[in-house]
């Protein structure tokens, strides 16, 4: 049962298509059907069911899925372990962030990395934060610089590097801006425009209105913070930012509530050995810590008041 077989079985069983997992792999769709073709033949059975031009996984590829996916992260695991004894900082370093994160914190950091290990190919995906955690505990990616979730992960190792000042904010012209100060009762019976429900940005800013027995609904919703300033900034609703992206033609809101704060860091699986390049770019992003060492120590997975 060789890697290469593994590897397209998985691509056709993500994809859900020979042609989709052969442009995946940079492979032709012949060369994609004979390795499926000689792993059915070593396995003894089919593994997919071709109906219709639908691919869909037989009980057995189901069941060979997870091992598969296992033995490929193992492999890259042992290779990574034994390229760094080497001790030379090179290769791949399959890596995400979130567009905000990328925009706002890592222009600065991303360049002195690439300054200073040439020899990296970084693969930088842009991904929803939750995207990211899920690509993190799959083994896809080998790290993650993203917004932290709300909740612990056992399996992953979850370091805050920065921190965001969360604001209410509203357009200059905006009947709540007339208000000397505002309850969060208040702020419900206007139209919002918020990050999508199942960000973790919106489920700490759920959680500030529940503990105060309300029901926070958004009348549009986004995950693109950029958007969502461009959406209050013409009047669409009140929303959240962080401070930094408050400009002169928003206005923060004076709600009676405390600061909500949002913590911004790097996770890694701490089943997996890191590559010389991601330990460097844990010690770049270590650098970079906006926080006090007394924050980092008593980081939790509640609202955060620095």
């Amino acid at each position: 049962m060789d890697t290469q077989s593994l590897q397209a079985f998985l691509a056709v069983a993500d994809c859900q298509s020979f042609s989709r997992a052969a442009d995946k792999l940079h492979l032709t769709q012949p060369a994609i059907s004979k390795r499926i073709a000689v792993l059915e033949e070593q396995v003894g059975v089919r593994l997919f069911d071709r109906i219709n031009r639908r691919i869909a996984l037989t009980e057995a590829g189901h069941l060979l899925r997870p091992r598969a996916r296992h033995i490929l992260l193992a492999v890259d695991d042992s290779r990574r372990a034994l390229a760094n004894l080497s001790g030379k900082v090179g290769g791949r370093l399959s890596m995400a962030t979130s567009h905000h994160i990328g925009l706002h914190r890592l222009p600065p950091l991303l360049r002195r990395y690439t300054q200073r290990h040439p020899e990296v190919q970084l693969g930088l995906e842009f991904l929803d934060s939750e995207q990211a955690y899920q690509g993190v505990l799959d083994g896809r990616l080998e790290i993650a610089v993203v917004t932290l979730s709300p909740e612990p992960h056992e399996r992953l190792d979850v370091v805050p590097i920065w921190v965001d000042r969360m604001c209410f904010v509203c357009a200059a012209d905006h009947p709540l801006h007339r208000a000397a100060s505002l309850t969060l009762g208040e702020l419900c019976q206007h139209a919002s425009v918020l990050p999508g429900p199942l960000t973790f940005t919106r489920t700490l800013l759920r959680r500030r209105f529940e503990s105060e027995g309300l029901r926070l609904t958004a009348s549009m919703s986004t995950n693109y913070l950029e958007t969502l300033k461009m959406m209050c900034r013409v009047g669409l609703g009140w929303s959240m930012l962080p401070e930094s992206m408050i400009s002169q033609d928003l206005v923060e809101l004076d709600v009676a509530t405390p600061p909500l704060y949002r913590p911004l860091g790097y996770l890694v699986h701490h089943d997996r050995t890191l590559s010389n390049a991601a330990r460097c770019m844990i010690e770049a992003l270590e650098q970079a810590c906006d926080l006090g060492a007394d924050y980092r120590a008593t980081f939790t997975d509640q609202d955060i008041t620095p």
